[in-house]
This record gives C-alpha cells, structure tokens and sequence, in this order.
C-alpha cells in the first residue's frame, strides 16, 4: 500500500486558521440564536430596554424609599435579574426602567409585554398560569386576619354577616369570595387598591377585619403608631408562595431568573439579602420587623421549587 503523502505546514496552518474561524463562526451564532429562542431576551436585546413592575407599597418587599426609589426584598431580588440579562446579552449599559404596577395591573402589564419582569408580593398559583408564568418561590406567607383587640376577629366565623377588608385582584379576596359563597358567611367584603387602605377601614371601624397575607400585616404594624392596639390572629387562612412574574411560553427567560435565584440560595447570599430586609432597620422609618426565615422557606432555599401548591409549603 502506497504510503500517504504527509500534509505541509502550511496546510496544517491553514486547517488551524479554518477551525478557529469555524469555531468563532459557531460561537457567535449560538448566542443570538439563544436570543431568538426568548421572546423577552430579543425584545430586550433589540430595544436596548428592560422594565421591571414594582409595588408602590408592599414593605418589606417592594416599595418607594423617601427618594421616591423602588427598593425592597423583591427589588432585590430583580436587580441580580437584570445583571445577569446584562452578561447574557453582553450589554453593560442596557437601560432599565422600573414600572409601578397595582395587584389589578401586575399580571395585565406582564401578559402584554409592557414589564419584562415584576417584582412584588405575588403568590403563585394555579390559577394564575393561565395569564403568566413564575420563577422559584422567593418567600411564603400566610393569609391571616388583622383586627382590633377591643373587638377580635379570631376566625371567618367571626365575621359572618359583617364587613371585612382585603386589597383588589388578590388571592385573599379570592379566597374571601370562595368561602362566602362556600359557606353562606353573608360577609360584605370591601376592596382597597393598596394595603395600607384595608387597614385603614379596620382603624376606622368600617370593617371588621383585614385579611392580608401576615408578612404584610406585620409590616403595615410596624408602621402603625397605635400598632398595641391591633392584633393579628394566629390562625393561617391559606399558604402563598411568592414569586417573581414573567411572560408565558419563555422557558429559556424563566430559566434564566430561576439560575439567578438558584445561584443565590446554593451560595448563601440569600440569607444576607433576606436579613437586609426582615432583621434590620429599614427605610423610610428605620423599623425593624425582626422577622426570622421561615421554616417554609428555610426548605424553598434548600430544595428550590416552583410549585403553586399550598400543600408543599406546609
């Protein structure tokens, strides 16, 4: 068999140069091709733009500081988003607007592609999939009901046939509305817009009580100057798992911030973002809640899940 000719240098290097630029070619279509998968990363990507929804006034969470700035637990939570969508799309200077949004206007605006991502007090659950779609848990609350000590309300039963007070487009009023009906309470249930206007109803004695999830209530005390005079009953209503809001149908987005969340809970860094907000003093009033990580989201940092289940939180 006749011997095989040996390649010259020179061809060997011109087979080197034909693989790095190969080689480069591939790397550089794979990243736009990862934008063109996520509806959200190429509309980012194209007009050099990312809006991100807040609460107006959900302390600890989401709320405007004294320089009528978003910060919070949440905002938190949504800045390390936007660094990573910056790395992803190799974009440092990428502008970012941030969007007050309501619990009426959160989903809408998200469904719509006017926020990119929002960052609030929203629970998870199942029948909110059908408007968008949720990161990893970031916290768990309870729904409970605050009332006046001079006249408690420990349980729904208390409250048949009188006005309770819960906030719009919420999982509270939802579950006020099922029971209502469920078990003829004969409630009158009033809706504010914020949280802090259904208390307002319970200090005013138009309502009852205020069903709110307890982190909320908590904080909404913590502001209160006559706060000993209100109570919040120990019994939990529901579970709800909170999370961060995206567009449905952009799995390569979602898993984007859930890597970002991960990445938070496997390092520990969460733990020190969780206490900035929940056992330190916070503005605008410098109060500190003193609220230690729940079990419940002791095991969501542990074993991170998504699930809108009430029961995986108990």
């Amino acid at each position: 068999m006749a011997a095989r000719p040996h390649p010259s240098p020179l061809s060997l290097a011109l087979l080197a140069l034909a693989l790095v630029l190969g080689g480069g070619q591939t790397a550089a279509a794979a990243e736009p091709a990862a934008i063109s998968a996520s509806p959200t990363l190429r509309k980012i990507h194209d007009t050099g733009l990312i809006t991100v929804g807040y609460r107006l006034s959900s302390p600890p969470f989401s709320y405007l500081n004294l320089d009528r700035q978003p910060v919070g637990y949440s905002v938190d939570l949504c800045r390390k988003v936007v660094q990573a969508v910056r790395r992803r799309l190799d974009m440092p200077d990428l502008e970012v607007r941030m969007m007050g949004v309501s619990s009426a206007t959160r989903l809408p605006l998200v469904a719509n592609g006017t926020a990119d991502l929002e960052c609030g007090v929203t629970t998870h659950n199942v029948e909110r999939e059908s408007q968008a779609a949720f990161s990893l848990t970031i916290f768990v609350a309870s729904s409970k009901l605050l009332s006046r000590k001079d006249a408690p309300v420990l349980s729904l039963d208390d409250l048949r046939g009188r006005p309770v007070a819960t906030t719009l487009a919420t999982t509270s009023i939802q579950f006020l509305q099922a029971e209502n009906r469920r078990r003829g309470l004969d409630m009158k249930i009033l809706a504010g817009l914020y949280d802090i206007e259904g208390f307002r109803m319970v200090t005013a004695r138009q309502a009852a009580a205020y069903a709110m999830d307890d982190v909320l209530l908590q904080s909404l005390l913590a502001e209160a100057p006559d706060s000993a005079e209100y109570m919040i009953a120990p019994t939990p209503l529901t579970s709800e798992p909170y999370a961060l809001v995206l567009r449905k149908g952009d799995p390569v987005f979602k898993r984007l911030v859930d890597e970002v969340l991960a990445g938070l809970y496997r390092s520990g860094e969460i733990q020190a973002i969780y206490d900035k907000w929940f056992q330190q003093p916070i503005p605008p009033r410098h109060i500190n809640l003193q609220l230690p990580m729940s079990p419940a989201l002791q095991r969501v940092i542990t074993h991170p899940t998504d699930s809108p289940d009430p029961a995986v939180y108990r």
